[in-house]
């Protein structure tokens, strides 16, 4: 039966090689009283950048910069969600915080040592978001004094992610100046963009 099907052309791959990885295109710009889900990272349409508990801050970081994200879920054994951690939880103040309390090197630090766990983590049920605004979610941001918020379904699932510096990047504010261990100065920027 394979008699009537041509062998396609094919040849060595030119290592080293990257890879594709579902894509959401988000608007490059955005405006405050425009659709909340224009600034959402989907999770049904783009791969959740993850990390286990027991790795290093060290590599979530070089993950976080591999990914250009500034946020990791961490996932159990189950690939539950047992967590979040944050550019500012690797280099923020928690690790130092860490190393004095547990006599340890900042090497030895894991990622459960300063994650947030997900019980203490606070969500957006998607159900909320078909009627709301980007203004809606820059204010539960600065409300939570977080720099993401967390997006679920129906069933409890996270759904996606809310991200200052991504809603930054959308409305025109130069997110590289941004320092994710300040959060008023992210919100201050934003806010003073949309003044003029």
């Amino acid at each position: 039966m394979l008699r009537t099907f041509q062998v396609l052309p094919s040849a060595l791959l030119r290592a080293p090689v990257g890879f594709c990885a579902p894509e959401q295109p988000l608007p490059n710009r955005v405006a405050i009283d425009g659709p909340a889900l224009d600034v959402m990272t989907d999770l049904k349409r783009v791969s959740a950048v993850v990390i286990r508990p027991s790795d290093a801050i060290d590599e979530a970081l070089e993950r976080m910069k591999q990914r250009g994200v500034r946020a990791l879920l961490v996932i159990n054994s189950e690939r539950l969600v047992v967590g979040l951690i944050t550019a500012t939880d690797v280099l923020g103040e928690k690790p130092m915080r860490f190393v004095e309390a547990h006599g340890v090197r900042h090497e030895d630090i894991l990622v459960q040592d300063v994650m947030t766990p997900a019980d203490a983590l606070e969500a957006i049920d998607v159900r909320d978001l078909p009627a709301a605004k980007v203004g809606h979610i820059l204010a539960t941001l600065r409300h939570s004094g977080r720099q993401h918020t967390l997006v679920t379904d129906p069933d409890g699932r996270i759904r996606g992610i809310f991200s200052a510096t991504q809603i930054a990047r959308q409305l025109g504010v130069d997110a590289q100046s941004i320092n994710p261990a300040e959060l008023a100065r992210t919100f201050s920027e934003i806010e003073a963009l949309l003044a003029r």
